[in-house]
């Protein structure tokens, strides 16, 4: 097999079929994921997905706990002869001493047009931010966030009802092509530096960023449930219960409330005003039982139209930056 010998750091379902796009063309010569985990209620210690597909496919696989400092990691990266290592989704900021190991260095996949958020969330920040353009860089690893420079970028329209798995099946592949592109063209690449200035940024989701704002726009609302679709999914409190919002949709036309007001219910949908324009709730989800219809959960709850939902401040923040 011909071009570069690759080692392949990564650890998520995302992943997998960039490595598998890599083994099409590359010898892959090691791959690395984070350690096996304890997982649902009964705390099974599990691999990461990469973890599970490399091993399945006999490739030789490190799992280390940490990477700063660990001269083993280092060693085994140096005798596995890769010319050039490829991070996607790893996880983990890698230390300046092992990023000199292979000749051509760190290649890291991600999914935004660099230098715009960086971090560990930019398919779920995207979508929060109602981005209609993102994309994916390939780029020169650093010590830094997402800060070393620019090799390859392309652009993916975001269909405007894409929620983040949606978003990221499609990262997904164009992240496979040109990791391979990359990898064939390695002599080539033109290393571009990021112009910091223009950086914005994407934290780490948790749970409060789930947490609906009536009094946002509806747009916001609904865009913020796309981002947060897959975890921590977008809930409210209604008459002090916490729901949560499986299925929704902005609503059409003009229509007015007090943010978190019911305004009309029907066999599909439960409307309720936002700061500006309105949503409608589908299916829901009340604390401790299965997902229903929007409706149905509507005469369960025993409210008449105009009834509110509870109003909060998010404990969250609205952009990152």
């Amino acid at each position: 097999m011909s071009g570069p010998k690759v080692a392949f750091f990564g650890s998520p379902e995302f992943a997998v079929p960039v490595l598998d796009a890599i083994l099409e063309r590359f010898e892959v010569v090691l791959v690395v994921a984070q350690p096996d985990k304890p997982v649902g209620r009964g705390l099974k210690l599990t691999p990461p997905p990469l973890a599970a597909h490399a091993a399945g496919l006999g490739l030789p696989l490190a799992q280390p706990v940490k990477l700063r400092g660990n001269a083993d990691v280092a060693a085994r990266l140096a005798a596995s002869g890769a010319h050039v290592a490829v991070t996607c989704a790893y996880g983990k900021i890698l230390p300046a001493s092992l990023l000199q190991v292979p000749r051509y260095g760190f290649l890291n996949t991600h999914t935004s047009l660099l230098p715009q958020l960086r971090g560990a969330a930019p398919i779920q920040w995207a979508l929060i931010r109602g981005l209609a353009v993102t994309g994916t860089t390939i780029m020169q690893t650093d010590p830094g966030m997402d800060t070393g420079p620019l090799l390859l970028q392309e652009e993916l329209p975001v269909h405007p009802d894409w929620t983040a798995p949606e978003l990221a099946a499609g990262l997904q592949r164009q992240a496979a092509r040109l990791i391979v592109q990359a990898l064939g063209n390695l002599d080539a690449l033109v290393a571009q530096p990021q112009d910091d200035s223009l950086a914005t940024h994407a934290p780490m989701l948790s749970k409060a960023d789930g947490e609906v704002c009536w009094q946002d726009t509806a747009a916001a609302v609904y865009d913020r449930y796309r981002g947060v679709f897959a975890w921590p999914q977008s809930t409210a409190s209604f008459a002090g219960k916490r729901l949560k919002l499986s299925l929704v949709r902005p609503a059409a036309g003009a229509l007015f409330g007090q943010p978190g007001e019911v305004l009309a219910v029907d066999r599909e949908s439960v409307t309720v005003a936002c700061g500006e324009g309105a949503l409608e709730l589908l299916t829901v989800q009340p604390e401790t039982r299965k997902p229903v219809p929007a409706p149905d959960w509507w005469r369960g709850a025993g409210a008449s139209l105009g009834t509110r939902f509870d109003l909060t401040a998010p404990d969250r923040l609205t952009t990152p930056d």
